[in-house]
């Protein structure tokens, strides 16, 4: 199997098939993603979501923030699975969505927990993380105000998947922030990118 255009084991592809299902199955009854995207699951969320863990491969630990229905938190920990190392923080504050996430895990196999609070106090229950993903959530400035805990002058960095509007947000976030930017243009979505961000420092007033 291919994900991006690179190999994926048959195991990976096994949990990865099998979260589909369960995905497919919770969402008839749960608003996991905007259901016109649901006839897309493996190729707008899924292939979209192994991006981060892709551009990344290594037993991290990472905060996954506003986790919905899986994406990307789950899908990072699937393949986490298969190198035996690192571990997800999926952080969803939705009770509904949490216990799917809970599920979802505990059945794939995948190196993750469920935090069901809110992402403002997710940093006294996760106080360090080596890498942040988010996907969908808030502009860049404000997912750095919800991060700033993990990455102000540290060594942590972060990932955020964005549309075609991210040199927007990159120019607005820079008036609060300095941080050093890669952007990676989207094997799936022809106007998205994804953000890697480090060196992330707060501006002094």
């Amino acid at each position: 199997m291919l994900l991006n255009g690179r190999s994926v084991s048959r195991e990976t592809q096994e949990r990865l098939e099998h979260f589909a299902g369960l995905f497919q199955k919770w969402a008839k009854t749960i608003n996991l993603v905007a259901p016109s995207t649901l006839d897309e699951l493996w190729r707008r969320h899924i292939a979209d979501s192994a991006q981060i863990f892709q551009l990344s491969p290594e037993p991290n630990r990472w905060v996954d923030l506003g986790s919905g229905g899986g994406f990307p938190g789950v899908i990072t920990a699937i393949f986490l699975a298969e190198i035996g190392g690192g571990w997800v923080h999926l952080v969803e504050s939705n009770q509904k969505k949490a216990a799917f996430l809970r599920v979802a895990l505990g059945e794939t196999g995948a190196r993750g927990s469920i935090h069901p609070i809110r992402i403002e106090t997710a940093t006294d229950v996760i106080p360090e993380c080596d890498l942040i993903s988010a996907r969908a959530l808030a502009e860049l400035e404000q997912l750095l105000f919800y991060t700033a805990s993990w990455t102000n002058n540290k060594n942590t960095r972060a990932f955020f998947h964005k549309g075609r509007d991210y040199a927007n947000e990159v120019e607005k976030a820079r008036g609060r922030w300095a941080f050093d930017l890669i952007k990676h243009d989207s094997a799936v979505e022809p106007d998205s990118v994804i953000l890697e961000l480090s060196n992330i420092r707060h501006r002094e007033p």
